[in-house]
C-alpha cells in the first residue's frame, strides 16, 4: 500500500531528537510560553524574512487574530468585506465570519487554483477593505499583481500561507542582471497566517500555527490578544483569547524547521516526475513553472470520472484524498451563500484528486503511482 501521507514515518526520522528535547522540556518545569516558543518565533521569523512571528494555537486562530487585531486598531470595522478565493479550505472563511467581517467569494484561476486577479478587479466595491490570498496546495498566489491592486484601492493583503511553508517568490526588475528580490511565503503581504497541522510541510505533532509580519504595532497587538489581552502578567489591556502556541509543539517544530527546505525539494522532485512521466490524457495535471514558488503540500490532478478513478487507484493499493469535496459556499453552515453561482470553483471541487506526495516516498513508490495512473 502506498499511503497518501505516512505521518508516522515522516516523523520517525526525528524521534531521537524529539526524545532528547522532550527530556529537556520535562526537566525545565516551564510548560507555557517558554524557551522553545521563543526560539521558534525567532527562527521562523528569520526563515520567512519578517521582523516578527507570534506562535498561535492553530492556523484558524492565527487568521482570526489578524482580523481581530485590525479591528482592535480601527483599521478594519465590523461589516467590512474581505475578498477570499471561493475554493479555499473552510477555515479561511470562518476567520472572516467569526471576526464580524463579510466574505466576498472570488473565483480562482483554473490553471493555478489560486484567486483570480481578473476576478478581484471585477468584484471590487468600496466595501472591500482586504484581500486574503490563499496559497492553495502550496503554490503562491500572484502576489505581485495582488499587491498592485491592494495599493490601487488601499486594501490590506493577508496571506493564508497554511499550505505554503517555504515557497519562494522571485521578483525580477527590468535590469535582468541585478535587483532580483527573493521573498518567501509569510513576507508577501501585510501579514500572514500559518498552520502547523501535522500533515503540513512543516507539521507539528498536534495543533499549532503562527502569524508573521513586519508591522510592529500589529505584532504587538496580536501578541497581547493571543495571551488573554495581556503583555504583563495579570494586567489585561485588551479583550483577548488563549490562542498561544504550545511549548511542546514549538519544541517539535524547532527540530523539524532546519529540514523544511530539503523536504520541500524532495516534494518538488516528485512533482516533476509526475508532471513529466504521467501520460494518461484522462488526467489533467497541475500547472507548475519549475520554480520554488510551489512546495506541493499536495499534488492535485483533475479527473472527470473521479469516483471511478479513486476506486481504480484504491484497487491498486494507492491512497488518495480530495481537497476538498464541497466548496465553502455550498456548505450547510453558509446557507446564505448557497445560491451563489461559482462554476469554476464548483468544477474544481467536483474533479480534484490529491495523489501521494511526501519527502519519504521512494523512487519505487513514485514509479508505481505513475505506472498505475498511466494504466487508467
Amino acid at each position: 500500500m502506498i499511503k497518501f501521507l505516512d505521518l508516522k514515518n515522516i516523523n520517525k526520522r526525528f524521534e531521537p531528537e524529539f526524545q532528547r528535547k522532550f527530556e529537556q522540556f520535562l526537566n525545565s518545569g516551564h510548560y507555557i510560553l517558554g524557551q522553545e516558543v521563543e526560539i521558534f518565533e525567532t527562527s521562523f521569523a528569520s526563515y520567512c524574512g519578517t521582523n516578527y512571528c507570534i506562535g498561535t494555537s492553530n492556523g484558524l486562530d492565527a487568521l482570526t487574530l489578524i482580523f481581530r487585531a485590525y479591528l482592535e486598531l480601527g483599521i478594519l470595522k465590523t461589516g467590512d468585506h474581505v475578498m477570499i478565493p471561493a475554493n479555499t479550505f473552510f477555515a479561511s472563511v470562518l476567520s472572516v465570519i467569526n471576526s464580524g467581517l463579510i466574505p466576498v467569494f472570488v473565483e480562482p484561476d483554473l490553471e493555478t487554483f489560486n484567486i483570480s486577479v481578473q476576478e478581484i478587479e471585477k468584484q471590487m466595491t468600496p466595501n472591500v477593505k482586504a484581500i486574503m490570498a490563499v496559497h492553495l496546495y502550496g503554490q503562491l498566489a500572484n502576489m505581485e499583481a495582488i499587491n498592485l491592486i491592494a495599493e490601487k484601492y488601499n486594501l490590506l493583503v493577508i496571506e493564508d500561507a497554511a499550505q505554503a511553508h517555504g515557497a519562494v517568490q522571485v521578483s525580477n526588475s527590468n535590469n535582468q542582471n541585478s535587483n532580483s528580490k527573493v521573498l518567501k511565503a509569510g513576507n508577501l503581504g501585510n501579514v500572514a497566517a500559518f498552520s502547523f497541522y501535522p500533515s503540513k510541510n512543516l507539521g507539528a505533532l498536534g495543533d499549532g500555527g503562527a502569524v508573521t509580519t513586519n508591522d510592529k504595532v500589529l505584532a504587538e497587538t496580536i501578541k497581547k490578544l493571543h495571551n488573554y489581552g495581556s503583555d504583563k502578567k495579570y494586567e489585561h489591556n485588551l479583550i483577548g483569547y488563549n490562542h498561544r502556541l504550545d511549548e511542546i509543539q514549538a519544541m517539535f517544530l524547532n527540530v523539524k524547521l532546519p529540514h523544511l527546505d530539503a523536504d520541500n525539494l524532495k516534494r518538488q522532485e516528485i512533482a516533476k516526475r509526475y508532471l513529466t512521466e504521467i501520460s494518461s490524457e484522462k488526467i489533467a495535471l497541475p500547472f507548475y513553472d519549475g520554480s520554488k514558488n510551489h512546495v506541493f503540500h499536495v499534488f492535485v490532478v483533475r479527473m472527470k470520472n473521479r469516483d471511478n478513478f479513486v476506486s481504480f487507484l484504491k484497487k491498486h493499493d494507492i491512497e488518495t484524498l480530495i481537497h476538498y469535496p464541497i466548496p465553502p459556499h455550498k456548505q450547510k453552515a453558509l446557507e446564505t451563500f448557497n445560491k451563489l453561482r461559482l462554476p469554476i470553483t464548483e468544477e474544481i471541487h467536483e474533479t480534484v484528486v490529491s495523489l501521494p506526495i511526501s519527502p519519504i516516498m521512494t523512487n519505487n513508490d513514485v514509479s508505481q503511482v505513475i505506472k498505475v495512473l498511466n494504466a487508467y
